[in-house]
């Protein structure tokens, strides 16, 4: 069973962290990204939301198959996985409790509102996601969630991290988590993979470099788009790849929200975001405020409000 596992949060650099990490000669990192393991009790649904079932059958549900994604560790290496959805949920938060109640778990933080945005643009951009905004598509939230959809469809839910640490902090003890920020993967890998390292308890210095992640494209909405989506939809995954390729073929990248958009979603989180700061003692009030970057961007501000050299804008 696994020494460590990174638990959340999709759409926050998970995989460039477990290719990093892979690179380590102390840890071991199983071959299978996201085995989701403790996602189910037993086998995983057949249905849900659209692609959902390829999902599914991704899972590594058998206790004998998870395993053995770790008995090929080297003797004296820590073994570890990384499935983001883990912090979501919290009956898998209580599986891993029960079967590996030492285990060291990693968290990682993105703003919710760009990490919604991120999540909208990966299901829009292969074709499995309908609505082509990502304000109307959050407002389906609860409707998709009462029909099965699988995690990644919950776009707003999986955001709300104040209250899946509060559970998780019921579970474990402080010092067997560590959180940090998506901005502090992106912007300072080295010092952040240094302070991976010293929370495992393994050599420092010798991963420094976070690969680089791929840009999703944002196709427009167009009757083109449209059509390939619908077939998407419809055809089983070995057919998938070429009809992404195809939805995704001089798309532009993934576009900033907008001030408007920023505005109508930040209301799904400012009563989370006030919890998390309580339960962390850190501040997270930049997420509520009008406008931050995305992926190195800067996105758009609100009409009249003046930005600085430094690309954030003035004290109010």
């Amino acid at each position: 069973m696994p020494d460590f596992l990174i638990i959340g949060v999709p759409k926050a650099g998970t995989t460039a962290l477990h290719a990093a990490l892979h690179r380590h000669p102390d840890l071991f990192l199983s071959p299978v990204k996201e085995p989701k393991h403790f996602l189910t009790d037993g086998p995983p649904p057949s249905t849900g939301g659209p692609g959902d079932a390829e999902t599914y059958r991704e899972h590594v549900w058998r206790r004998t198959d998870y395993e053995k994604l770790f008995a090929v560790a080297p003797p004296g290496t820590l073994a570890g996985e990384a499935t983001p959805f883990y912090l979501y949920d919290l009956a898998a938060q209580r599986r891993i409790r029960e079967a590996v109640p030492h285990a060291r778990l990693i968290v990682i933080l993105r703003d919710p509102v760009e990490r919604a945005h991120s999540n909208w643009t990966h299901l829009w951009s292969a074709g499995l996601e309908p609505i082509g905004d990502v304000v109307r598509a959050c407002a389906e939230e609860e409707r998709r969630i009462a029909a099965g959809w699988a995690h990644f469809w919950h776009y707003v839910a999986l955001g709300r991290y104040g209250e899946q640490l509060a559970h998780l902090f019921t579970l474990f003890a402080r010092e067997q988590v560590l959180i940090f920020r998506y901005r502090d993967l992106v912007d300072r890998p080295a010092e952040t993979l240094d302070r991976i390292c010293a929370f495992l308890g393994v050599r420092q210095g010798l991963v420094s470099v976070l690969p680089r992640e791929n840009v999703t494209a944002h196709p427009d909405a167009s009757p083109r788009h449209a059509l390939l989506a619908s077939f998407r939809r419809r055809v089983p995954s070995g057919l998938a790849a070429p009809i992404e390729k195809l939805l995704q073929h001089r798309g532009d990248p993934r576009r900033p929200l907008t001030w408007e958009q920023r505005q109508s979603l930040i209301p799904y989180f400012a009563a989370d975001v006030r919890l998390l700061q309580e339960v962390t003692g850190q501040d997270f009030g930049d997420w509520l405020r009008p406008r931050e970057r995305s992926g190195g961007l800067v996105g758009t501000r609100p009409p009249g409000q003046r930005q600085s050299r430094n690309g954030r804008p003035p004290p109010a």
